[in-house]
């Protein structure tokens, strides 16, 4: 059975830092693709930030390079979201997602997690 668990999340002021991380199970870790995506209220999911299974390319969303950074790590199926200078528009559900290979698009995801709250305050 597959799961994805976010955790991490929380309110913050703005200018602050969060980690977000995202156990995976039930699939091969090492072989797939994690993304990072986010969903504010009324707006689709967006992209936020992917690590690819070869573990060399990293690709982030224009509105958050030089801010967030995402790491994995492979041993504890584990993929992470260092998010700092947060500004309250990163307000927003944010979701961990994997597939085998890149993809910007939330629909190419095969497994999600649940979610975790993410609140910049002003």
């Amino acid at each position: 059975q597959v799961q994805l668990v976010e955790s991490g999340g929380g309110l913050v002021q703005a200018g602050g830092s969060l980690r977000l991380s995202c156990t995976a199970s039930g699939f091969t870790f090492i072989s797939y693709t994690m993304g990072w995506f986010r969903q504010a209220p009324g707006k689709e999911r967006e992209f936020v930030a992917a690590f690819t299974w070869s573990g060399v390319n990293t690709y982030y969303a224009d509105s958050v390079k030089g801010r967030f950074t995402i790491s994995r790590d492979n041993g504890k199926n584990t993929v992470y979201l260092q998010m700092n200078s947060l500004k309250p528009e990163d307000t927003a559900v944010y979701y961990c997602g994997a597939r085998r290979d890149y993809s910007g698009r939330y629909a190419d995801y095969d497994y999600w997690g649940q979610g975790t709250q993410v609140t910049v305050s002003s």
